[in-house]
């Protein structure tokens, strides 16, 4: 029976949410431990906290997946003094591993914001600030009409979308020619003789990001020694991606009712708000964690709200100058749901490639730091 691997897991996090997308200053990935170290028990948190290590550990779990970062910048020490040094301490004297996914979680499709943007009731959903557009390829490859299908169904993972279609390709046939040299192994042919073939052109939309594993799993399936295939840079405009996201409520409410119904939804023991209670909203604006920063990006597309974390005095009064309603809903409140999407997907990723000798579960000892 497989059981699954640090790096097996690392896989895993990256196609749900590729390092590449994170913003600069961040620091996502593989924290602490070996790559190659059994992670047969998996924890997902929010935060690397000391309650949440200590529960980690405590659960006898090799590997604990948590949103923010247990280190952000370079350590100048690493002292049992401090609590951030004490928790390298336990997790490596315990063999507990630690990978985060933050901001490239944040921005990722599908990711944090697009899960409150779900949770809340949104439609219609676009980023609110772009910091991304993916750069597309096209993959040309020809292959014999009987392998048309294997290759076609090898290479589907890492083809790109249109809006909401996938499994996009065009093929057309033709005749490929060849003559196979002293020291080669054809597969079809016999060396120093000139070969016709009647072959398939197959054509696919690829993300850049994509392309060394489609060339991969090109070469494992393709029968020929070696394959002709074609790569174009593409001057067409891939997916935006970005931090928030704006979309549509299903009706209209007033301000205070869709705080109301918010703080149920998520659920917080309560938020604060700014704006008129009576007045109308239906375009909301939201950023997971700490995002009124973006309060000038709602403001610009039209969004009647902003749904966020950490808002502090200054940027409450500038939602007024503005004339943008602020609806601080708390940074725990607006990202612990990660916990629960992230562990079915683990869970799910992990059976899906035969590890069956293995459980991921959430983190159950969180809470808001904040009382109301």
């Amino acid at each position: 029976m497989k059981t699954p691997i640090t790096s097996d897991v690392l896989g895993i996090i990256n196609k749900i949410a590729p390092v590449s997308l994170a913003e600069e200053w961040d620091n996502p990935g593989l924290q602490i431990g070996d790559p190659a170290a059994q992670a047969s028990r998996i924890m997902v948190a929010l935060d690397p906290s000391a309650e949440v290590i200590d529960s980690a550990i405590r659960s006898s779990c090799q590997l604990l997946v948590t949103h923010h970062p247990l280190i952000f910048k370079p350590l100048k020490s690493i002292s049992t003094s401090t609590s951030q040094g004490a928790a390298i301490h336990a997790a490596i004297r315990a063999g507990l591993s630690i990978i985060c996914m933050h901001t490239n979680y944040d921005i990722a499709r599908g990711g944090l914001n697009d899960l409150l943007a779900t949770r809340i009731g949104l439609s219609d959903c676009i980023p609110l600030h772009v910091t991304t557009v993916q750069e597309l390829l096209k993959l040309v490859v020809f292959v014999p009409a009987e392998y048309l299908e294997q290759l076609r169904s090898a290479l589907f993972p890492y083809a790109d979308s249109f809006g909401n279609y996938c499994d996009c390709s065009f093929t057309t046939s033709g005749e490929g020619t060849f003559t196979p040299l002293d020291g080669a192994d054809p597969f079809i042919g016999t060396v120093g003789q000139h070969q016709k073939v009647s072959e398939q052109r197959l054509e696919l939309l690829l993300e850049s990001r994509n392309l060394p594993r489609a060339i991969k799993a090109l070469l494992a399936v393709h029968p020929y020694e070696e394959p002709a295939f074609d790569i174009y840079p593409l001057r067409n405009e891939g997916e935006k991606l970005g931090l928030g996201r704006i979309g549509q409520l299903p009706e209209e409410l007033s301000l205070a009712d869709f705080a109301g119904q918010l703080r149920k939804t998520l659920p917080a023991a309560g938020l604060r708000y700014v704006g008129d209670p009576s007045a109308t909203v239906s375009k909301v604006a939201l950023c997971s964690g700490s995002g009124a920063a973006l309060l000038r990006d709602a403001a610009r597309a039209g969004a009647d709200v902003l749904v966020t974390g950490d808002v502090k005095y200054h940027e409450a009064r500038e939602a007024q100058e503005l004339g943008i309603a602020l609806i601080d809903a708390g940074h725990f409140n607006t990202e612990i749901i990660m916990a629960a999407e992230i562990t079915e997907q683990i869970e799910a990723a992990l059976c899906s490639a035969g590890y069956k000798n293995c459980q991921v579960l959430p983190c159950r000892v969180e809470t808001d730091p904040f009382r109301t």
